[in-house]
């Protein structure tokens, strides 16, 4: 019985317990972390769809104290252009809010020593499909904000198109790894279930 008692050679009673505070941190730094950005894509997403009906009234003229000689670059060269920015921008940030409120319920759970289960397998493969359509619509954004450009200064040199670099294939291959967890999570998930039936 003494022999079960005695602490393991390679491993101190003090080294376990700072590892376990260790995970304990950065589970609540990753936590906190995800709140902070659920609550900035909130806010910032909430002002830029304050500011879509500002626009129309902009454009036509509703707003007395901003319309006229007053008026934006962009609202007056096209204001449908500024509206779809707005619009995108807002669906944009709207994911990132759902993205990180998955993200954080799945370090809640692992938190709670059951991180595979179903539901965080359903979260991840929701986070690679808001993730790509994250960076699709930043696409569309970056050509958008190329074309509103040229209206405002026809005669300016507004560079080129949006460039891709090897750089970009970073977001694809955070897509393809969610897509991977998801399915990982889904079969551990599975394996427990089955394994709790034949115990």
């Amino acid at each position: 019985m003494k022999a079960f008692d005695a602490p393991l050679p390679f491993a101190k009673t003090g080294d376990f317990l700072m590892t376990e505070s260790s995970k304990d941190a950065l589970l609540l730094s990753g936590k906190l972390l995800t709140k902070l950005l659920q609550g900035a894509s909130a806010l910032v997403g909430g002002i830029v769809f304050i500011l879509i009906p500002v626009v129309v009234l902009v454009s036509n003229d509703m707003l007395p104290g901003l319309g006229g000689a007053n008026k934006g670059g962009v609202i007056e060269a096209s204001p449908v252009s500024a509206v779809a920015l707005l619009t995108l921008m807002s669906l944009i940030l709207a994911a990132l809010f759902q993205f990180f409120g998955k993200l954080r319920a799945i370090i809640v759970s692992a938190g709670e020593g059951d991180p595979f289960t179903p539901e965080n397998a359903k979260r991840l493969n929701v986070m690679a499909w808001l993730f790509l359509g994250v960076k699709i619509l930043a696409v569309i954004v970056g050509g958008l904000r190329f074309y509103v450009a040229n209206l405002v200064d026809k005669g300016a040199d507004n560079g080129k198109w949006p460039d891709f670099s090897i750089y970009d294939l970073d977001a694809v291959l955070i897509v393809i790894v969610l897509f991977i967890l998801a399915r990982i999570f889904r079969h551990g998930a599975a394996m427990r279930a089955d394994l709790k039936g034949t115990v």
